[in-house]
């Protein structure tokens, strides 16, 4: 079999490549998703992993992010081949500040706009192209609302905040938490990540949408995962507490993994401790 991660030199793509044996198609391999003669290389695989994408949350990036995280998609989707996969990354955050309401977020929380930035905005966009072709195409398809994915970091990419925490705290550099530390979220780690997408390709599921994290096993505050780190790592962390940084939207996401559980028969196996441990150089 056959795989292919977009975006695979980057941060989360570059370990999904390693784990799945995957070849990368980034612009880092002289291969953008907007060339459509590039994009024609496609049709050689049979699992397609698309987490390339155009991050930026600035207002003057808008035009540039839907170019790309909406045309760079479609341009994918219409050179997919019947019957291969399509697993598609999308983001938590296409729920905006409703995710405020739920304890546990799950997939019918709803996606009307709040005020998300046109990264959110062309992520929930290109959902809906993917659900469209894969249907006119035959071609089965997945996609992951993906809330905090973390990895040891890796050559040239921008970690999460999780690695960039756990790189201050070996660096002995000064932290500034988001609102005091207060917000929860729950973290999976990379290699969970990789074995969903596993999971989804050897499933007998056509076309399924899920909410992808760690759930409430691994939910805690950032102040909280600081002081996990601190213990896994035998570090003290160094908070900056005179200038703490804005409150996040939503202030609080936990994901339900209840459906990803009963359909694709998955669960996150790394535990907090193991994972968090895999930050630090030794």
């Amino acid at each position: 079999m056959r795989i292919l991660v977009t975006g695979g030199s980057g941060f989360l793509g570059s370990h999904l490549c390693d784990y799945l044996k995957a070849d990368d198609f980034s612009r880092r391999s002289n291969l953008d998703i907007l060339n459509l003669q590039n994009v024609q290389l496609v049709e050689a695989y049979d699992v397609v992993i698309h987490l390339a994408a155009e991050l930026d949350k600035s207002p003057d990036s808008a035009e540039n992010v839907f170019l790309t995280n909406v045309e760079g998609t479609v341009n994918l989707l219409r050179a997919m081949r019947e019957n291969t996969v399509f697993i598609y990354a999308s983001t938590k955050d296409v729920y905006g500040r409703f995710a405020d309401n739920y304890q546990q977020v799950p997939e019918n929380c709803p996606t009307v706009y709040s005020g998300q930035s046109a990264l959110e905005w062309s992520k929930l966009i290109a959902e809906r192209y993917v659900e469209y072709y894969a249907h006119a195409r035959n071609f089965r398809s997945c996609i992951f609302r993906l809330s905090t994915v973390y990895a040891r970091k890796s050559l040239g990419n921008t970690p999460n905040f999780v690695t960039h925490f756990a790189d201050m705290i070996n660096d002995g550099a000064p932290l500034r938490l988001p609102a005091n530390g207060n917000p929860r979220r729950d973290l999976l780690h990379v290699q969970d990540f990789a074995k969903a997408c596993e999971a989804f390709t050897d499933s007998v599921i056509r076309h399924g949408l899920y909410n992808l994290g760690g759930g409430s096993k691994t939910a805690l505050t950032l102040r909280e995962l600081v002081e996990k780190l601190e213990e896994v790592s035998g570090l003290q962390a160094l908070i900056d507490e005179e200038n703490p940084l804005s409150a996040p939207i939503p202030m609080n996401y936990v994901s339900d993994l209840n459906l990803i559980t009963q359909e694709l028969d998955w669960k996150p196996e790394i535990s907090l401790e193991d994972g968090l441990k895999t930050l630090f150089y030794t």
